[in-house]
């Protein structure tokens, strides 16, 4: 029985590590995006209009192109949706985005937090059950054995 226990416990940490590496690599990606919108926040403060910048334009290739004006901003709102908007309120939006970022990292690192915890907690179950199941064995052996007579 303490056998089985082991196994469904061994399933359980498992699968609890898998979870957190999941919720790591998510903290990574929005991490990322956050580096992004930091980027185009400097982007946005320091160019001017008429200022040459490159274009991605996919694949890793770039065009050169010349900023006609600077106070037209398209900044993506979430769910596919975009909106232009002046320079200033282009910031605000992407502060304003960094923020529910930052509130995101903040939410996945606490769920990594408590299925750390739940992990702990489920190797000291497993620590305990091992120890129990040695504690029987040794009290097998010692009533196996017949003292001499």
């Amino acid at each position: 029985m303490s056998q089985q226990q082991l196994q469904q416990l061994s399933q359980e940490l498992q699968e609890i590590e898998e979870q957190i590496e999941a919720l790591e690599q998510s903290v990574e990606g929005v991490q990322q995006q956050k580096t992004e919108t930091d980027e185009a926040i400097e982007a946005l403060e320091t160019l001017d209009t008429d200022s040459t910048v490159q274009v991605p334009i996919g694949g890793g290739a770039y065009l050169r192109a010349t900023i006609e004006d600077i106070d037209e901003v398209i900044v993506e709102l979430g769910a596919d949706y975009a909106a232009e908007l002046e320079e200033d309120d282009a910031v605000d939006a992407l502060e304003s985005k960094k923020e529910n970022l930052d509130d995101r990292i903040d939410e996945i690192n606490s769920e990594i937090a408590e299925l750390e915890t739940e992990s702990e907690e489920l190797e000291q179950q497993a620590q305990q059950l091992q120890q129990q199941a040695m504690q029987q064995q040794m009290q097998q052996m010692g009533q196996g054995q017949q003292p001499d007579e």
